[in-house]
């Protein structure tokens, strides 16, 4: 893509009203423009990364054994009536009444809509398991939106849920979860935290939230050092086998964790001191078993031999628009945004260094086809514009690799390769950096998003 014919319309300045890193450089970079308070157009960068944020949430479930699906963001206000929690819910909730004089609302989440799906189509045990879910756009009418995409109103979400037979079906359906969550979180170069957390408005006596550990984090906690030493890396999972999905568990959530809100001071201080860390949190999923809350009001029953029963449920939610900005708050520096490679809107930038030089944008454009060859995308900066311009772009928009073209490196037949987080540079020839990028990025699968 040519930076010349693409839509980034990057700011200088920093806007007054962003307080955090995250919504400062999403602003700065050309990401998001807001429409309402707490409401965000999403310009063709941020869009990017969300796309593959999303496809990395749509293929670590797709590998867990769950059915994407999509629900109406419009729900009858019968449905939340019938599970009690209408009144419950609060001002969160927009209300809205149609043209007939009928409640509806703008879902908040979709507890009684896959309920009602459910028992609709569903009624034999033998369907049993099942887990749906949805990547889908979610509004909650918040008092005080603020620091961006981290605490809108409107926002990006991936919900699922499970029906089993029994609790420990749906246990196990919750440890599959958190399983699949950790691979999600470390393809996107974040470590996220399991911490046991309370059920809310939503419920449940089994919840775990993960944090990605951040100073703007709007939760403190409180954890073991230990925790941060985990990671899931390359292990293979059977998702169907109890005893390996529980063995993750117990690995990710028998170090002490937890938020302010289920916090132990008593637990707390068995770990040893060295040890003891308090931190803020960016909370960027949450899963719950709450067992037949849902069904048992709602009438989601299965028959078996001996009878009718309810289903056991849970629910799982990752925040793929929250995701982007916690990945920004855990990526970057005082130039600008430092993206994973596994979630990269571009997978390098080039950058050339004198545009309208006949060799420099022939060589330029070989790169570019070079990379699309190997199915790697390319920003190509061919404004006239002086190299310290173009430099600050790039560092602002954070593409993790960039290559460097001019007419004196040219005349010695190599490019300079450059890599945004550690700023070191390396001249290799055309064909020696396309290569390097492919070595690179054979270890960070990203989808092709948009």
């Amino acid at each position: 893509m040519r930076l010349s014919r693409y839509f980034l319309p990057v700011l200088k300045e920093n806007p007054s009203e962003a307080q955090i890193v995250s919504h400062r450089y999403m602003l700065r970079a050309g990401m998001i423009k807001q429409s309402a308070a707490g409401i965000y157009s999403w310009l063709p960068l941020g869009f990017k990364v969300l796309k593959k944020i999303e496809g990395i949430v749509h293929e670590e479930q797709i590998r867990a054994g769950h059915v994407p699906m999509l629900m109406s963001t419009m729900q009858p206000a019968d449905l939340w009536k019938e599970s009690g929690r209408y009144d419950d819910y609060g001002q969160e909730m927009l209300r809205i009444k149609d043209r007939h004089d009928r409640d509806m609302l703008f879902g908040p989440t979709n507890e009684e809509m896959i309920t009602d799906i459910f028992r609709a189509h569903v009624s034999s045990y033998k369907d049993l398991p099942l887990t749906l879910y949805q990547v889908q756009w979610k509004f909650r009418d918040e008092i005080r939106p603020r620091f961006g995409v981290m605490r809108g109103r409107e926002f990006y979400m991936k919900d699922g849920y499970n029906f089993d037979l029994t609790k420990e079906d749906a246990l196990h359906a919750y440890n599959r979860h958190l399983v699949s969550y950790l691979r999600t979180y470390e393809r996107m170069g974040l470590q996220a935290i399991p911490m046991r957390a309370d059920g809310g408005p939503i419920g449940g006596d089994y919840t775990h939230e993960f944090l990605v550990l951040a100073e703007t984090g709007e939760s403190e906690v409180f954890y073991d050092s230990a925790v941060t030493d985990l990671t899931f890396g390359d292990r293979e999972i059977d998702y169907d086998s109890v005893e390996q999905c529980q063995g993750v568990l117990e690995e990710f959530t028998t170090k002490y964790a937890r938020t302010d809100e289920t916090h132990d001071e008593a637990l707390f201080n068995e770990i040893p001191e060295d040890r003891r860390r308090t931190a803020r949190g960016i909370e960027v999923g949450q899963i719950f078993y709450f067992g037949t809350k849902y069904s048992e009001s709602m009438g989601a029953k299965v028959q078996t031999a001996d009878g009718e029963v309810p289903v056991h449920m849970g629910s799982h939610g990752i925040g793929v628009s929250r995701l982007l900005g916690a990945i920004i708050e855990a990526n970057h520096d005082d130039n600008g945004i430092i993206w994973p490679e596994g979630v990269t809107p571009f997978h390098c930038g080039i950058v050339n260094l004198k545009q309208g030089d006949e060799a420099a944008d022939a060589a330029c454009e070989s790169l570019e086809k070079a990379l699309a060859a190997v199915g790697l995308e390319a920003l190509y900066d061919d404004r006239k514009e002086r190299a310290g311009g173009k430099f600050a772009t790039m560092d602002l928009i954070g593409l993790p690799w960039r290559i460097t073209v001019g007419p004196r490196g040219l005349k010695n037949g190599v490019v300079e390769l450059t890599s945004r987080r550690s700023g070191e540079s390396e001249e290799l020839t055309p064909e020696a950096a396309v290569a390097k990028l492919v070595e690179i990025y054979a270890d960070h699968r990203t989808p092709q998003g948009f």
